[in-house]
């Protein structure tokens, strides 16, 4: 449910009823406290569309003028991602680094890899053993069992959009230096992340 959005006409009526009744306090359009009034009750517009943004700007996904005390509460911007990224990058990062990875399952990255805005497969290698290895199978030694793949496209391209971009931020972004860093923090510390692009 959105908060109303009132406007000053709003204000002024409600500031009018709230005004005692009597021949010294007029209601007409020129009475000099119809206009005082009037000059008031822009403010509190202002202040209720103010307010009223607050209630987006306070979610991780929508955040814009909060994104920065988001992302200090996350850790982030984080020194190996890189220049700083668009503001919908950003946004993806905050919104990926609150909601979690949900546990070191393969499907647990691929979410979190898609909330950053990757589209990620990722592989689990094993020990080749006697019994399960079939024609073609790669002979794996044990440091296998600890390695992931993670194959993504060889250039991930976010394009401005309008109303989520802000000045400064280029017309288009690629790279995969985002997807590398946030994953490497979130994988378990005794796996090999091995990263391939197609």
């Amino acid at each position: 449910m959105l908060a109303p959005n009132l406007t000053a006409a709003n204000f002024l009526k409600a500031l009018q009823g709230l005004m005692p009744r009597g021949r010294v306090w007029p209601r007409d359009a020129d009475a000099v406290q119809t206009q005082v009034l009037s000059g008031l009750a822009p403010s509190y517009e202002r202040a209720t569309a103010r307010a009223n943004y607050l209630l987006k700007d306070a979610f991780p996904a929508t955040t814009y003028e909060l994104l920065p005390d988001w992302e200090s509460t996350l850790g982030l911007p984080d020194p190996c991602a890189g220049v700083a990224p668009s503001i919908a990058q950003r946004q993806a990062q905050v919104l990926a680094r609150f909601v979690g990875v949900g546990g070191p399952l393969i499907s647990g990255l691929t979410q979190f890899a898609a909330r950053l805005g990757y589209t990620v497969t990722i592989t689990q290698y094993t020990q080749a053993r006697a019994g399960m290895l079939k024609a073609s199978d790669p002979c794996c030694g044990y440091d296998w069992n600890f390695a992931w793949k993670i194959t993504a496209p060889l250039n991930t391209i976010v394009r401005a959009v309008a109303g989520a971009m802000a000045a400064g931020d280029p017309l288009a972004a690629w790279g995969n230096s985002v997807l590398e860093c946030e994953l490497r923090a979130v994988i378990p510390a005794h796996t090999i992340p091995i990263f391939a692009y197609a």
